[in-house]
């Protein structure tokens, strides 16, 4: 026996860090556990804890490998805990490591220290370019989520945690040893209200992919990522983008062109805005895409393969525009198998006081720079509408709030249908114009434009998900 019993037990939990989504509650389970009163409720990412877990690994490594050099072995079930205490105590030697290759780019030159290392403490050391290109992109997925997803309330936790499993699946393990190689067959559907950062959410999964790591070059290859407005191009401009065409396959094509889908190769990702939005016909074709993995330049028969990722996003009731006959139910639910839903700024404020203060202290840094960013953050505060204001042009609208503060000192909404329809059902409210019914449905009808969610709502009204679909007011829904 390798261990004994309170070793056995701490490994487990080390090891099980390396497999936990971060940003869900059994990472901080773990890390309780392995750190005891040291660990600090307030303060779920503190560097002291990182720090307490590292000193107990590298103490129990070192104890186990000394009792391995003397001849003993693990058995059994022990491999696996041994292993996966293994991985943890790689990744946090040289995690600081991967961090300035995320930052920086660049050869990655401390891998042949790396894969020493890992001969050393490893049973198969076999796996340590699998392993090495594992811990990168978990390193850069870190990176781009914390870039890219702002806000320290429960509902961008949770989309954070979406993301991870968009990128990871819920089970890492599985990942690892497999469908690490298989995730650009899975499409992901993006929704919810405009201006939430959708696009930011692709880049963060687009830019976290598996990239295979190149031992003679010591180097990781590039990976494109290529967002197209759909909303913005006319049929024929959406299918020359992304198939690409023959000379002459239609008036302006002069020279014959390499489309995203084949000019990103297997390790980038299309990004497909405004889905809702685009062509029945040219759904056809991304249904193939998505179904077969091909495509054909326009003007030509040749199929071509597709190897990258695809990513779309809406904010639209997909439900709806189905039921409406104006987007493909087939197409949908080659979309649908992994769907993250972007909360509206309202919802991110919601049971949070100092909540919109660190929002616009993020953006404050970004527009004018660290060093005026406190200054600037007290002035867009002094400016901008607090607690009753629904932002409803969201994150959007937040951010060219303090743009127009640092220009001109003051911000003013402007009215728009959003907000009108808002106000008129509020005024319908105050004068008791509505039955019972014709409130719930705009009630709930409020809710659903927030969040797109009809899960979400049925639980905020305690009813039936059924319930909130048949309620929804379609005609005020596009108002909202």
């Amino acid at each position: 026996m390798l261990f004994k019993a309170n070793e056995r037990s701490l490994a487990t939990e080390i090891g099980a860090l390396v497999y936990a989504n971060p940003f869900l509650e059994e990472r901080i389970a773990h890390e309780r556990a392995i750190i005891g009163n040291a660990y600090v409720d307030a303060q779920p990412y503190l560097d002291a804890h990182i720090k307490a877990i590292s000193a107990k690994c590298v103490a129990l490594v070192e104890t186990l490998h000394a009792r391995m050099r003397g001849g003993t072995r693990p058995s059994g079930d022990e491999r696996q805990v041994y292993e996966d205490l293994i991985v943890y105590f790689l990744y946090d030697r040289y995690e600081g490591d991967f961090y300035r290759l995320v930052v920086s780019g660049g050869r990655a030159d401390f891998y042949p220290r790396f894969r020493a290392d890992a001969s050393t403490y490893l049973i198969d050391a076999s796996v340590a370019a699998h392993l090495f290109a594992c811990f990168y992109q978990v390193r850069r997925a870190f990176h781009q989520i914390f870039r890219h997803i702002v806000g320290r309330t429960k509902p961008a936790a949770r989309l954070r945690a979406g993301v991870w499993q968009s990128i990871f699946t819920h089970d890492v393990r599985r990942y690892r040893r497999s469908l690490y190689e298989r995730m650009a067959d899975v499409a992901t559907l993006i929704t919810g209200p405009t201006g939430t950062g959708k696009e930011l959410v692709a880049r963060a999964i687009g830019t976290s992919r598996y990239i295979p790591f190149d031992e003679k070059r010591e180097r990781f290859a590039d990976a494109a990522f290529v967002a197209v407005n759909l909303s913005a191009l006319s049929p024929t401009l959406i299918e020359s983008e992304l198939f690409g065409h023959r000379k002459g396959s239609f008036t302006g094509a002069a020279t014959d062109r390499e489309g995203f889908l084949e000019s990103t190769g297997t390790l980038g990702t299309v990004f497909l805005d405004e889905i809702g939005e685009v062509d029945p016909s040219v759904q056809v074709k991304l249904l193939r895409v998505i179904q077969a993995r091909t495509f054909q330049r326009l003007g030509e028969t040749t199929a071509r393969t597709f190897g990258g990722k695809l990513i779309a996003a809406t904010s639209r009731d997909l439900a709806a525009e189905i039921a409406q006959g104006r987007f493909r139910e087939d197409f949908y639910y080659r979309l649908c198998a992994d769907t993250l839903v972007t909360p509206s700024l309202q919802e991110q404020l919601a049971g949070s006081d100092d909540e919109l203060e660190h929002l616009v202290r993020f953006i404050a840094a970004r527009v004018a720079g660290e060093e005026e960013a406190e200054a600037l953050t007290r002035e867009v505060m002094r400016a901008i509408p607090k607690k009753g204001y629904a932002w409803p042009g969201n994150f959007r609208e937040l951010e060219q709030a303090v743009r127009s503060v640092m220009l001109r000192g003051t911000y003013s909404p402007h009215a728009t249908a959003h907000t009108d329809a808002r106000q008129r059902v509020a005024r319908g409210v105050v004068a008791g114009h509505f039955t019972a019914d014709e409130l719930l449905r705009h009630y709930a009808t409020l809710l659903y434009a927030s969040t797109r969610n009809y899960s979400e709502v049925a639980q905020r009204l305690g009813v039936d998900r059924r319930t909130v679909r048949a309620k929804i007011d379609h005609e005020l829904l596009r108002e909202l």
